[in-house]
């Protein structure tokens, strides 16, 4: 499908979201929000598609939740349909993206506030320009941060420093969202492109099912006892034992080579 609101590409294993209102700061509206939806579910579809690079046009990342959207409430003094607008919109951007099973990485190239702070959160990892900022802005207007905020955000910095980030609600440059475990690592501005496009490559030529799988049993870790986890883990190195991309990784091993795996 055609897409307004963002920029969708795909190339040597990698495809490219590019939220495109730059004029916004790339506000996530309902016709983004949508759009990501879709290219969401296309990229997990495409077998040509073995990583996701998420990035903003302009300036900005996303500067989260386009209030203009909410106008009419607001002026009416009735309460905005706020649950409504994260269970039908961006919390099936959220989802999706933690149950990709190919890595997903954000390029922040500016601001992430809000929700387009969890959107870059809920990535497997984080690229950032030495411009970026990472902003809970939710409790600058009285609201609980959302969109995986509360989920992300203490297994990432731990509990402590995330009631920190929520409850002030202070803007974290690149270096410190660095220094907490924000992100994976910071590269000057005018590099960010071509470094996120480089690490993306890479991790398009990896084991994709070994990537995918690995992303499940963390997310199950997480929740789950020890001895659950041991058990799912048993399952996926039965289903992995299976796939061409072990094969050639025991094999290179034996050779003394460098794998050349094809994500099956």
């Amino acid at each position: 499908m055609g897409y307004e609101a963002l920029l969708y590409d795909v190339g040597a294993g990698v495809a490219t979201i590019t939220l495109n209102r730059p004029d916004s700061l790339n506000a996530l509206n309902r016709t983004i929000t949508f759009e990501l939806q879709q290219a969401l579910a296309d990229a997990a579809a495409d077998p040509a598609v073995r990583c996701l690079l998420i990035t903003g046009a302009g300036r900005g990342f996303s500067a989260g939740a386009d209030l203009t959207q909410l106008e009419d409430s607001y002026d009416a003094g009735t309460p905005a349909p706020l649950g409504d607008m994260l269970r039908d919109g961006y919390n099936k951007v959220i989802i999706p993206i933690t149950k990709m099973e190919k890595p997903v990485v954000a390029a922040v190239n500016g601001v992430a506030a809000g929700a387009g702070a969890s959107l870059a959160l809920a990535c497997d990892f984080r690229i950032a320009s030495d411009k970026a900022r990472f902003f809970q802005a939710f409790i600058k207007i009285g609201l609980v941060q959302d969109s995986g905020a509360s989920y992300f955000l203490p297994r990432l910095v731990g509990f402590a420093k995330a009631m920190e980030l929520a409850l002030l609600g202070d803007i974290i440059g690149a270096d410190d969202a660095l220094k907490f475990g924000l992100v994976t690592k910071v590269v000057p501005h005018d590099t960010l492109a071509d470094e996120s496009r480089a690490f993306a490559e890479k991790l398009a030529g990896g084991p994709t099912r070994g990537y995918g799988l690995s992303k499940r049993a963390m997310y199950f870790g997480i929740d789950h006892d020890i001895e659950a986890t041991m058990d799912f883990e048993a399952d996926l190195q039965a289903q992995l034992a299976l796939t061409a991309d072990h094969m050639e990784g025991v094999k290179a091993f034996r050779e003394k080579r460098e794998a050349k795996f094809e994500g099956r």
